[in-house]
């Protein structure tokens, strides 16, 4: 056992904690899985850690939150890994939004929530479809949308779950949405909206009859959803939907993010109040990647990085009922990113295949969950090789 009064110390960087108001130099210093000390810049000597990383050039932020992800594979056909997609992105907690319903729900949480072998923190939402997305049939059958067993589900497993997710019904009527909100009620949690309007179902009744203060509309900036009027401006009722406490999530995915939309809407004030990806095995090699590509994109159409890093760590942990998650506290969690804000010519492209070049990119360095380090890109954390002596 080491005598020194800190595990990990990262010294020299840049503090993005927008929870608790701190943007400047500073050390932050762990102990354990704990966060230790958050201290002026130079108030923490190298030897007092049993490692020490240079973080000059770099930002140190809270661990990431991912509101928007799809985890569980139990058909191997949606689902990704957490750890190898969350932790090259900073990401420490993932939201996994109704890939399980409750028939499938416990099968969930064996295998990806509570595996041992999964450091990443995996949250979620029960569908309201009882085994749900990896049978996209059964997503379009009124009768497996039960709002008591699936708020039951919910409640049993309230540790992990914060809420209940409707998503991809094509049908007429309001089923989908109506018992997603009564599940919801009964078991006392928000609900998320992944909605396509019809004739007989508004986007504006979504907002302003359907959501209540605290749920998320995700995919806002999505083709089919009719933010904009026919002047190119921020229909009123979103306005409305936001004064009533109506929530927005990004969730950008393989066709829910278009610069055609995203652009006008964010220069309008329209912004997510959460970003977010939307992983799954169609997104992940493009258009969206991860998570730290999608707040370039943001940062790009002209967000501030304070405001890129709130949005990706303390707003989505307060909306979805976790704020002790996306801020570093002295004595809580010790989830850390180290990101890097790189200047010059990149290009994105979004959901219909439309290019930009900005002129600037995060690039995550290396991550901490709990203390340890799971992703380090360039080997910050590991000593000189000259130093190590023979490999014999």
């Amino acid at each position: 056992m080491s005598d020194k009064p800190y595990t990990l110390l990262l010294k020299n960087g840049h503090l993005l904690d927008p929870a608790n108001g701190r943007d400047g130099p500073a050390d932050v210093a762990t102990a354990g899985d704990r966060i230790a000390r958050v201290a002026p810049a130079d108030a923490i000597a190298p030897e007092d850690a049993e490692k020490s990383v240079d973080a000059a050039g770099c930002y140190v932020t809270p661990g990431l939150l991912d509101i928007h992800v799809h985890y569980f594979d139990g058909c191997g056909r949606l689902g990704v890994h957490p750890d190898f997609n969350a932790f090259p992105s900073g990401v420490t907690t993932a939201l996994d939004v109704g890939t399980a319903g409750w028939r499938n729900f416990e099968q969930f949480r064996l295998h990806i929530i509570d595996n041992p072998r999964i450091k990443c923190r995996v949250l979620a939402l029960v569908n309201i479809v009882s085994t749900v997305m990896e049978f996209p049939q059964v997503e379009q059958d009124p009768d497996e949308m039960q709002p008591e067993p699936t708020a039951a589900m919910a409640k049993k497993q309230a540790d992990v779950v914060i809420g209940i997710k409707t998503a991809h019904y094509m049908k007429p009527g309001w089923t989908a949405v109506d018992n997603t909100v009564a599940a919801a009620e009964i078991a006392g949690m928000l609900a998320m909206f992944d909605f396509a309007p019809q004739p007989e179902r508004s986007y504006e009744d979504l907002l302003l009859k359907k959501a209540r203060a605290g749920d998320f509309h995700t995919h806002p900036y999505a083709r089919h959803i009719p933010s904009l009027d026919e002047q190119g401006r921020v229909n009123a009722y979103v306005w409305e939907a936001r004064r009533r406490g109506v929530k927005f999530d990004l969730g950008h995915g393989a066709g829910s993010f278009w610069y055609r939309l995203a652009v006008p809407n964010v220069e309008q004030g329209n912004v997510a109040d959460t970003i977010s990806t939307d992983q799954h095995q169609g997104s992940v090699n493009g258009p969206v990647f991860d998570q730290i590509t999608t707040m370039s994109k943001m940062l790009c159409l002209g967000l501030a990085l304070p405001d890129v890093i709130r949005r990706s760590t303390s707003a989505p942990a307060e909306l979805i009922g976790r704020p002790s998650l996306g801020r570093l506290d002295e004595g809580g969690e010790a989830d850390v990113a180290l990101l890097r804000l790189e200047r010059g010519r990149f290009g994105y492209w979004d959901c219909g295949r439309g290019g930009m070049v900005g002129d600037q990119r995060l690039a995550c360095l290396l991550t901490v969950r709990a203390g340890q380090v799971v992703y380090d890109r360039e080997g910050m954390s590991m000593p000189d090789w000259r130093t190590l002596g023979p490999s014999y």
